[in-house]
């Protein structure tokens, strides 16, 4: 499956705007050879550690990062539940499941912010690189708290400092970006986003105790300015392409390859580095 081609609108609702990212990068989501989204959805996993037995929930599961550590750490006798907004990332999911022969995980289309689940029917919830995409964060860890039993174990993963070519490569698309893609909580540089204290604060004011930050360096290595286009729209951060005129494209992806050329390391390789925060909690 390819990606649509910058320019292509999607829609403005929130909701329908973030599965519509999603179903069209579905097939290509981690996909890529680029190792990004699992190794961060397992450090989150392993900071949490469930164990054998319990009942699992992973909230916004995409390709299924986060959903297939779980399913090694509690299965056979416990239980994997995971959702996601996007259709086509959850027919996805499945059929990487069923080659797994992890038949046994159940995953279903719902929206995280909002789950349709019984309450306290969870002892571990986890939600890697999701909370910031939706509408109402301190509602949506309001019923995620509601969906664990008291004691069970919440974390949740999102973005901290960007290195500073990441941050180089995201000017480049700021002037095309509409307001709902300048969102600061997605930079993590501003709000409750914009530190460990805001995150646990607002994971606290959804009822969670004792929450916790973990930070973890988070990279990616690349062979060149192509290799971070395909890497780029492969993920979320196709809807910045999306948002760039089609006229404007060709421009965009010069200054980008420019920025990334001056920023090869003396290995000849690209080096993108990101701080994740890892904030943990119990109901």
């Amino acid at each position: 499956m390819t990606t649509p081609p910058s320019g292509t609108p999607v829609p403005a609702n929130g909701t329908a705007r973030v599965a519509a990212i999603f179903d069209a990068v579905a097939g290509v989501y981690d996909q890529v050879g680029v190792a990004w989204f699992t190794p961060i959805a397992r450090a989150l996993v392993g900071e949490v550690a469930p164990q054998p037995g319990e009942r699992a929930l992973d909230l916004g599961c995409g390709r299924g990062a986060a959903t297939r550590a779980l399913a090694e750490a509690v299965l056979p006798a416990g239980a994997v539940t995971a959702i996601d907004l996007s259709p086509a990332m959850v027919a996805a999911l499945r059929a990487d499941l069923a080659e797994a022969g992890l038949d046994a995980v159940e995953v279903d289309v719902q929206d995280a912010a909002a789950p349709h689940l019984p309450s306290r029917s969870f002892d571990v919830a986890v939600a890697s690189l999701v909370l910031f995409f939706l509408p109402d964060p301190g509602a949506a860890l309001r019923a995620w708290h509601d969906l664990l039993v008291p004691g069970g174990r919440l974390a949740v993963s999102t973005f901290g400092a960007q290195g500073a070519v990441w941050e180089a490569l995201d000017e480049v698309f700021t002037p095309y970006l509409p307001p709902a893609m300048l969102d600061a909580r997605t930079s993590g540089r501003t709000g409750p986003f914009g530190s460990d204290a805001g995150v646990e604060a607002l994971v606290q004011a959804a009822g969670f105790t004792g929450a916790r930050t973990v930070t973890i360096p988070a990279s990616v290595t690349l062979e060149g300015p192509e290799q971070w286009e395909t890497w780029s729209r492969s993920h979320g951060q196709s809807a910045m392409w999306r948002a760039v005129p089609a006229e404007a494209v060709d421009a965009v992806r010069a200054q980008a390859f420019d920025r990334l050329e001056r920023a090869r390391g003396d290995d000849g390789l690209l080096h993108l580095g990101q701080q994740v925060r890892l904030t943990l909690a119990r109901a």
